[in-house]
């Protein structure tokens, strides 16, 4: 559940109309601050250790076989995991996270830049991260063989896939080996030799074995309470020294899934936790779909029928049969889903009082522990965890609270925003050549504003500027590409009649 892809060679070599500037450009004009404010710079020349594993009253776990699996080039690594067999048929899942809190105090300059970010964004002319490079991909990352502060999420997993006991405490860890979701996947799939890594390390073939069975019950347990499981890979900018040459999508595999079940079930015992212990929390929540009425249509377009209401569980068994009955075409049905669901935001949740809950993911319960290096709420979280377990007061009030959860509810929005027009961007530009061309595309959004379409070779969105007349989300659609413009991230089709 990774960063993406560092390109900040490219900033030595770019123009003001390259990818770069137009990435910097779009920073600024979404309220990013592009550049480490000069008190932070200073605070992070001061910083040059990661926090002392030597801390009172923290488990030592670094002799366990402890392992992070990420994107290939992901440096900012910010969990790790381990699998421990009961003897009963249980297993044990540890989720050790960076403790970035360790290092950067709350109300620091580093945090204050953080907190204005909230995120990392990941564009494809590069990553702007949310903490400096020199932590994020260091000395507050989980690195490979060195010693470091976590904060560990443990989980009793039962045969049945359910989790049925839970615990929260801080430990020093050690990363024993850095992997990459293609290779493990490869190999879990049996279509790769193990890599170097696992094969080097005696016991982590059976450890990366065990995590991906545990992770599998997990995806079940999930799917029998109605969870969404939906494929929309997201375009990756493939380049050759600083030249633009592809846009590929990612595609989900059993390494990915191993990580995402884990996630979503630490970051639902987080959430519980704060609970039991009587904190203050902020929740990812994603409401009901407002657009439920056009969900319905493309499944009867499928020949399904869905209720006339909401319906999480009709939902994930229909996407399920789609999945299986044409599973060429499920990314768009996917896409489509995706676009009518709505955006997630964060909201503050008082002990005790009712869960908004997260629709997609079926769970009343869900909070964002799991990406401190990343995102600003898991750090908000992280220091509402470690409050609650020293005894402490929370860290913040709810005034407080609500306003961090609505700004970082805005600025993810931004960076979302940021990381499309700089695709639209670097699509334009491997588009200049082919105006005039036809493309087979999905209808990704339609409203008064305009309509917009996605093709696939490469995968990227544009707006259809005529013969957009009924067309609505999920339909499939041949466009005709008409114009380009780099700078403004236009990409203009017009639809074609049968």
């Amino acid at each position: 559940m990774g960063g993406r892809g560092y390109h900040a060679e490219m900033a030595e070599h770019s123009d003001p109309n390259d990818l770069h500037g137009i990435a910097r450009r779009m920073m600024s004009e979404y309220g990013f601050e592009v550049d480490l404010p000069p008190a932070a710079a200073a605070q992070l020349q001061a910083i040059t250790t990661a926090a002392s594993p030597d801390v009172p009253q923290v488990r030592d776990l670094r002799e366990l076989p402890w392992c992070s699996i990420d994107n290939d080039d992901s440096r900012d690594l910010d969990q790790l995991s381990v699998a421990q067999p009961q003897g009963d048929g249980a297993v044990k899942i540890l989720v050790a996270i960076a403790d970035v809190d360790a290092t950067v105090a709350a109300g620091s300059p580093i945090d204050v830049h953080a907190c204005a970010n909230t995120t990392s964004v990941y564009t494809a002319a590069g990553t702007y991260p949310m903490l400096p490079e020199r932590l994020s991909t260091d000395i507050t990352c989980l690195a490979e063989a060195q010693d470091r502060l976590g904060l560990v999420i443990e989980m009793s997993v039962a045969p049945d896939g359910t989790v049925d006991g839970a615990d929260v405490y801080r430990a020093r860890v050690r990363n024993r080996a850095k992997l990459a979701y293609d290779g493990v996947a490869a190999w879990l799939q049996g279509l790769a030799p193990p890599p170097p890594r696992v094969a080097r390390l005696p016991d982590m073939a059976q450890q990366l074995r065990v995590q991906d069975h545990v992770a599998q019950l997990l995806k079940q347990v999930r799917r029998e309470q109605g969870a969404l499981e939906l494929t929309t890979p997201e375009a990756q900018a493939v380049f050759e020294d600083a030249r633009l040459l592809d846009l590929r999508p990612d595609e989900d595999n059993r390494a990915r899934e191993l990580i995402e079940y884990f996630m979503i079930a630490a970051n639902e015992v987080a959430a519980d936790y704060l609970e039991r212990k009587g904190s203050p929390s902020l929740r990812r929540v994603l409401r009901q779909p407002q657009r439920w009425d056009r969900i319905v249509e493309l499944a009867r377009a499928c020949g399904e029928r869905l209720p006339d209401t909401p319906d999480g569980h009709a939902l994930s068994a229909f996407l399920l049969r789609r999945r299986q009955a044409a599973p060429a075409q499920f990314a768009d049905v996917s896409l489509a889903v995706v676009k009518l669901l709505g955006r997630g935001e964060y909201v503050v949740k008082r002990p005790g009082q009712p869960s908004e809950g997260h629709f997609g993911l079926a769970l009343s319960d869900y909070t964002h522990a799991t990406a401190p290096n990343r995102r600003y709420p898991d750090v908000i979280t992280q220091r509402l965890l470690k409050a609650a377990l020293s005894g402490a007061r929370a860290p913040y009030d709810e005034a407080r609270l609500r306003t961090l959860a609505a700004h970082c509810t805005e600025q993810q929005d931004n960076a979302d925003k940021v990381e499309r027009q700089v695709a639209k961007a670097a699509a334009a530009l491997l588009l200049q050549p082919r105006v005039g061309e036809q493309f087979d595309a999905i209808v990704t959004g339609a409203s008064p504003k305009g309509t917009w379409v996605r093709i696939n070779h490469p995968t990227v969105e544009g707006r259809v500027v005529r013969g957009f007349e009924g067309l609505d989300v999920g339909d499939a659609v041949r466009v005709q590409l008409t114009h380009t413009d780099v700078q403004r991230g236009f990409i203009d089709f017009a639809a074609q009649k049968s």
